[in-house]
């Protein structure tokens, strides 16, 4: 039975969403702790100030929001590389599921607990997925 091209939209989409979650809790906590500290929004004028200022459990989930638009762009890009030519197949959407089951698990150790070497291996798996899939398109693409 043939994959439907559309399949790889799912994870596509599981990762954007990943993204909102991410950048809704670094709200939630960024928020919490300007309240918290009583800090004036002109204090926060300066760029970097709220970062120099914020205990790990404010500064974690910035830092993973920022990290969540590196490795997932490449993410992204052959996703609709994948699409617009027609190669979607199981491989790359298993792929693809692990790309994003690691990431989240990354995303959720860096927002939290944050064990580095924990978050250093979620994230190591999850990159290896995504080199599996790049290293793949690029060795049929040119091979054709």
């Amino acid at each position: 039975m043939e994959m439907s091209q559309d399949a790889i939209f799912s994870p596509f989409f599981a990762t954007v969403f990943l993204t909102l979650l991410v950048w809704v809790y670094m709200y939630i906590r960024r928020i919490s702790f300007i309240i918290s500290k009583n800090i004036r929004s002109q204090d926060l004028a300066v760029p970097g100030t709220l970062a120099h200022i914020s205990p790990p459990n404010v500064s974690n989930p910035s830092d993973n929001l920022k990290n969540l638009f590196e490795m997932p762009v490449i993410f992204y890009a052959l996703v609709l590389y994948l699409f617009i030519t027609n190669q979607v197949d199981t491989v790359y959407v298993n792929a693809s599921w692990v790309f994003v089951v690691f990431r989240a698990l990354h995303s959720a150790v860096h927002c939290t607990f944050n064990l580095v070497m924990l978050r250093f291996y979620l994230y190591l798996f999850a990159t290896l997925a995504l080199w599996f899939i790049a290293i793949r398109a690029a060795l049929i693409h040119f091979s054709a």
